[in-house]
């Protein structure tokens, strides 16, 4: 590889027993904790999380350390962790929040304290019982060792921390829906402004952050954030887990440098394709983002900067490979449908376009599309998001409109043959 790996770390690699308090104190967990609550200020925390650059691995990449200098004053305020791993192809969640837990609480407790929240909230997916029973277990074992409660270590600084298991509502990935449903609403996005910094659970400042990104928290404290961004790109630093699934050789979660090509992760990581076939194209983000075919993106940079300018996103680090047998129609169908279900209902062009386009591609799959189906097809998609571009514009208040919209621009794009194949000759009545 051109770029040195850093680590490669996947589900089977943990220890039996790593979700266990006794091992991860074992191996130098709670000491950055126990550092910072001694001899540092919040200033100084949030100043080495800025100085990491780490941009927020949930999918949106915004800077965690400038999102936390949005945060408003006024008090009480709050830490929400966002666990809610619904994107399909999307697992490396899974296996921090059930494999590494302490890690994670270890991070809340930093950066409740550089924030001044007194108490945080993870919220964890509905599908994922064992996880949030073992966050659940590690945040009592660090209540029952004084790590959490009042008074921490004899700190003066008291943080509590509430794990909330969710419905099973996709939505609630998106944040200020995941706030909703902690306050017992409905899982809806809300309009933004006020933004969650400024008016966010129970209307107080709020900070929504993602499970990898607070769980990077201890290592950039304890190794100075100058370090962290020394690793992968210039301008996307740091390593990052991605999910491999698909028809690649050895899935799995990886952890690797940002700065690494498509081919290095692909082939070299994931071992090639299975069965040794061709590849044909692939999710680079999750399910939301456009797909990537091999003639033009293969040497394409792993970064947020160079995948957008080649027209997707790294999102929620889902890589979902797809082979030269691939029904290109069909994988996207399955997507259109998945999205289609998990529409809060909220907005008309998402509520009922993403229907639309189920059912258009549902009649190409069963031999019933219509030569106007292809068009039928774009125009819809173009009432959900204008101009069809990259990055979307919207109709909607939250982009899973447009995320319905991203697998259907992709085999317009990429495989439109493949499509007008699927279309039957009309039939006219004499």
């Amino acid at each position: 590889m051109t770029t040195p790996l850093i680590l490669t770390q996947r589900m089977e690699d943990h220890p039996a027993d790593s979700h266990l308090l006794d091992r991860y104190e074992s191996t130098g967990g709670y000491g950055v904790m126990r550092k910072v609550l001694k001899s540092m200020t919040p200033e100084q925390v949030i100043e080495e999380v800025k100085a990491a650059n780490i941009q927020g691995r949930g999918g949106a990449a915004f800077p965690a350390g400038i999102k936390w200098g949005f945060l408003a004053p006024a008090e009480p305020r709050y830490l929400v962790v966002n666990g809610d791993e619904s994107e399909p192809g999307t697992f490396k969640d899974r296996q921090l929040l059930e494999r590494d837990p302490h890690q994670l609480v270890e991070g809340v407790i930093i950066s409740s304290f550089a924030l001044g929240v007194n108490h945080a909230f993870i919220y964890i997916r509905g599908e994922y019982p064992k996880p949030a029973r073992r966050v659940q277990q590690a945040v009592e074992a660090a209540y029952d060792k004084g790590y959490l409660g009042q008074n921490i270590l004899g700190s003066g600084f008291d943080l509590d921390v509430t794990v909330h298991l969710g419905g099973g509502a996709y939505i609630c990935g998106e944040e200020t829906a995941l706030l909703n449903s902690l306050e017992g609403l409905r899982g809806e996005p809300r309009l933004k402004p006020p933004f969650p910094a400024v008016e966010g659970l129970y209307a107080k400042p709020t900070i929504v952050n993602n499970v990898e990104t607070i769980s990077n928290i201890p290592w950039i404290v304890e190794n100075g954030g100058i370090a962290f961004a020394a690793i992968g790109d210039d301008m996307s630093v740091g390593t990052r887990m991605f999910s491999l699934s698909g028809h690649v050789k050895k899935p799995g979660n990886v952890e690797v440098p940002m700065g690494l090509t498509w081919r290095e992760l692909i082939y070299e990581i994931g071992g090639g394709i299975r069965d040794d076939k061709e590849l044909k194209t692939w999710v680079p983000g999750g399910a939301s983002a456009p797909w990537f075919v091999p003639d033009l993106h293969l040497d394409v940079k792993v970064t947020k900067d160079d995948v957008a300018h080649a027209g997707s996103m790294l999102g929620s680090g889902a890589v979902i490979v797809m082979d030269e047998d691939t029904n290109v129609v069909a994988a996207a169908h399955r997507i259109v449908k998945f999205f289609a279900h998990e529409s809060c209902g909220q907005c008309t062009p998402c509520r009922e376009g993403t229907t639309w386009l189920e059912n258009i591609l549902w009649r190409l799959l069963n031999g019933a599309g219509r030569p106007s189906d292809i068009d039928l097809l774009l125009d819809v998609c173009d009432n959900i998001s204008p101009g069809l571009a990259w990055p979307p514009k919207m109709t909607t208040i939250c982009p899973l409109g447009p995320s319905a919209v991203s697998p259907i621009t992709s085999i317009m794009t990429h495989f439109r043959e493949e499509v007008e194949a699927m279309v039957v000759a009309e039939v006219t009545n004499a």
